[in-house]
């Protein structure tokens, strides 16, 4: 067991702002999303306020409900279905209990009433406190609890309860009324401050309800399982060490465990105490059963309970909730006090993370210049940071290198649409915010400190500023031709790349066929990507903040690396096929795909990740990497879970231009780094051509929209002439979802275009974040197109009906 606790890293979180509610015990708790919601308890009087915590801000807040807002309660039950929660029974006042439900719609903060039908074959469930009430489906099972048979509130007389009972619930909103199961086997014996938990096995499809422990004038340690098919009661055997006797403990789910945290325990460590009146304490002991084996693990004993404030404290009446696989624990009493409103209560917050995270997102490119990028992922719940990892296309020189000049720009874009941005930042959750100051850190403090550990060791510190870098080698390129109307491409094999649009003579007459280049093509990159609502009107868009469930990256590459089409099969309206595949690195003006395997194989010694740092957010700006010491370099250059160097001590390398680099990320929680994402390719761009256009807007009208755009910031000479694009339906995305066609709809000198109800017609609706219709804006100077401008018109598919 000591070597188990050894592996927990429990967190107590010291920083967070909003008005943080008073301590107590006897309270509830549950998740939406990120958001803990606590109701009730109380410490010197029952609380009446509804109380949110922001996990991912630390922020506490009490948000504005109306309604028929409850009294306060405690030892209520207290479920959560999607964004409604359920409240019923508990103590509204000392010696007077409750059998009241109320359900406050959370998206709206709203509290109503409800009254459900009472059951047809008996009474509906009296007052009481102590209960259970379990959620599975549309049904919340309520069993047992403490009831007082005196209708003198002064004089009470306790009455414990195994009762069982079923609420069938309305879909969104509403109950329909109570139910009493007829049930097989033998019920559990009567108790209140239990706990109950439902588990569905994966390879099992039966659900089940597993009750522990909890008070019968006497502490329990029992362990009961009820079949919710079949409606029967057992008593699984299981194996371990049981945990003592408790009561007013709490229990959560992660995975296919079921954790056990604080609660009443006898004085001593021998036997079950049968007394009401022995000696009892508040424990800070902590287990878990394998739901799958039944098997008993203890992770905390009570003789390893906190000396050191590293782990929390004794106590009992707290709550428990699991975000993802994080558990939160709040409050709660640490003592015995003969007085029920004067108990001394903890203040302190916890988490423990009890898994490693999972693997994020591919990592995606908003924007890419000729010795940077710009680069974001989708978030992972309750991570503490991100540890990002690129590895370069050539050779990484032990010293920091000279970027390369003259070579010439041009990007791919994701093979999924790209990363998607939005204009104002997006709420994670359908539960309203109240509104509240947030500073999001900029690209330029997303690093963690250097004097902050994250969850590795004591060297995994990073430098203050988010850079990264890796050289390659350079490009050479012959003078590009004109535009070509008869373009498309198809790149060759590399994870998480995606299609490009392509300028100059042509080579191939079918759009979509894999051919060798033989002349040069210009690859708008789409380097920076927006979002636009369809109920919008002149909506301006720029990079402001990314969608946090957008599409795979992009890539960045040079025009030799993309496939084009035979200039005789011009047409007025072209399609582009991207698929997704690997970029290839050609590094003649006549290499493709088909002879990327051709180039000298790199070094094993070269073909290693490099850190770019630990960034606390999803996104980071990188120019620089980190490279290892000599002796350090091997082809795995990092495995999961291991601990990260002292970046102090590390030289770091600049990003080259029309360089290939691979990134990976991977997020990092208290056990330690997780699985890497898939990997991803981008380029960055070679100086002299012209910038993205910026400021999209789209107006939509009865028979068509308006497009416009601003002209590049930096238009490196006279811009010649803009092309539009628009993702259409094709075969090839039948056979490869994320191998996006796009027809070019517009070119001229205008930065502005109409797009018809015939080209929409046509159009693909891209579902791989939110559904939308994708359009690409490049610019063209003297030197060619430059990277282009994505955006995703987000479309009401309810309101249009499927494209």
């Amino acid at each position: 067991m000591a070597a188990a606790a050894a592996g927990l890293s429990w967190r107590r979180v010291s920083s967070f702002t909003g008005p943080v509610p008073r301590s107590r015990h006897g309270h509830r708790a549950v998740a939406i999303r990120e958001l803990l919601i606590i109701f009730g308890g109380g410490n010197e009087g029952i609380a009446d306020e509804l109380h949110v915590y922001n996990t991912v801000t630390n922020q506490w807040f009490l948000p504005a409900v109306r309604g028929d807002i409850p009294p306060g309660c405690a030892a209520h039950g207290f479920v959560c279905d999607g964004t409604r929660i359920l409240v019923f029974g508990g103590m509204v006042e000392y010696g007077r209990y409750s059998n009241d439900l109320y359900e406050l719609q959370a998206s709206r903060w709203l509290w109503k009433k409800v009254k459900p039908q009472a059951p047809s074959n008996g009474s509906p469930p009296c007052p009481r406190l102590g209960h259970s009430f379990s959620l599975y489906g549309n049904k919340c099972y309520l069993f047992g609890g403490l009831a007082n048979e005196s209708e003198d509130s002064n004089n009470n007389v306790p009455r414990y309860l195994n009762d069982f009972y079923e609420l069938e619930l309305q879909h969104g909103s509403g109950v329909v009324g109570w139910s009493i199961p007829v049930t097989k086997g033998i019920l559990p014996s009567p108790r209140e401050s239990h706990t109950a938990i439902v588990y569905c096995r994966k390879d099992v499809g039966s659900p089940k309800m597993y009750i522990f422990g909890g008070m019968c004038g006497c502490r329990l340690n029992d362990l009961w399982e009820l079949d919710i098919e079949t409606m029967t009661w057992s008593r699984p055997e299981t194996k371990g060490t049981v945990p003592l006797p408790r009561s007013l403990h709490t229990a959560n789910v992660i995975g296919n465990k079921m954790y056990v945290f604080g609660g009443w325990v006898p004085q001593s460590a021998g036997g079950e105490i049968s007394a009401p009146d022995g000696e009892w304490k508040c424990t800070g002991s902590f287990s878990y059963l394998n739901l799958d084996t039944t098997e008993w693990i203890g992770l905390i004993s009570d003789c390893q309970e906190d000396k050191s404030n590293l782990l929390p404290g004794p106590r009992a009446g707290h709550c428990a909730v699991a975000v993802g696989t994080r558990l939160y624990i709040w409050s709660g009493r640490d003592g015995y006090r003969k007085a029920w409103n004067n108990q001394v209560c903890c203040k302190d917050l916890w988490y423990l993370d009890t898994e490693r995270p999972l693997a994020p997102s591919q990592v995606q490119l908003i924007r890419a210049t000729t010795n940077s990028f710009q680069l974001k992922w989708d978030e992972v719940p309750t991570v503490e940071g991100y540890l990002l990892q690129l590895h370069a296309d050539s050779p990484v020189p032990p010293v920091a290198g000279i970027p390369g000049t003259g070579v010439p720009e041009t990007a791919v874009l994701s093979s999924q649409g790209g990363c998607s941005l939005h204009q104002s930042p997006q709420s994670l959750s359908s539960v309203p915010y109240p509104e509240m100051k947030v500073d999001h850190p900029s690209q330029a403090n997303n690093l963690i400190p250097n004097n902050v550990q994250v969850a590795l060791s004591s060297s995994s510190k990073v430098e203050g500023k988010e850079k990264v870098a890796a050289p390659e080698n350079k490009v050479t390129q012959e003078t590009l031709k004109n535009h070509s109307d008869a373009t498309g491409f198809k790149e060759s094999n590399a994870p998480s790349v995606l299609p490009v649009c392509t300028s100059s003579a042509q080579t191939s007459a079918n759009v979509g066929e894999l051919h060798a280049l033989d002349k040069q093509s210009v690859n708008p990159d789409a380097s920076v990507s927006s979002t636009v609502s369809s109920a919008q009107t002149m909506v301006t868009q720029q990079a402001v903040k990314t969608e946090s469930s957008s599409t795979n990256g992009a890539v960045v590459k040079d025009e030799t690396s993309l496939t084009t089409f035979n200039s005789k099969s011009e047409a007025a309206e072209t399609a582009y096929v991207m698929p997704s595949a690997r970029v290839n690195t050609g590094q003649t003006n006549d290499s493709h795909s088909s002879r990327a395997a051709q180039r000298p194989p790199v070094k094993t010694r070269d073909r290693r990740w490099y850190d770019v740092g630990i960034f606390k957010n999803n996104s980071a700006v990188v120019s620089q990497f980190y490279l290892l010491p000599e002796e350090t370099l091997n082809i795995n250059s990092k495995t999961e879970g291991e601990d990260v160097p002292d970046y102090r001590l590390l030289k770091k390398q600049d990003l080259f231009p029309g360089t290939v680099y691979r990134f990976r990320v991977a997020a990092i929680n208290g056990c330690g780094v997780g699985p890497f994402s898939k990997i991803s390719e981008f380029k960055t761009c070679i100086p002299g051509f012209p910038g993205a256009p910026s400021t999209v807007k789209i107006t939509k009208s009865v028979d068509c929209i308006h497009l416009s755009w601003e002209p590049p910031a930096s238009p490196s000479g006279n811009i010649l002439e803009y092309s539009a694009y628009l993702a259409i339906r094709s075969t090839q995305l039948q056979e490869n979802p994320s191998q996006l066609v796009f027809m070019r709809i517009y070119c001229g000198l205008k930065t502005s275009c109409i797009v018809t109800a015939a080209q929409l017609s046509n159009a693909h609706v891209d579902y791989t974040s939110r559904p939308a219709i994708v359009f690409r804006i490049s610019a063209k100077n003297e030197r060619g197109y430059g990277p282009a401008t994505q955006v995703r018109w987000l479309q009401d598919m309810k309101a249009s009906g499927s494209k």
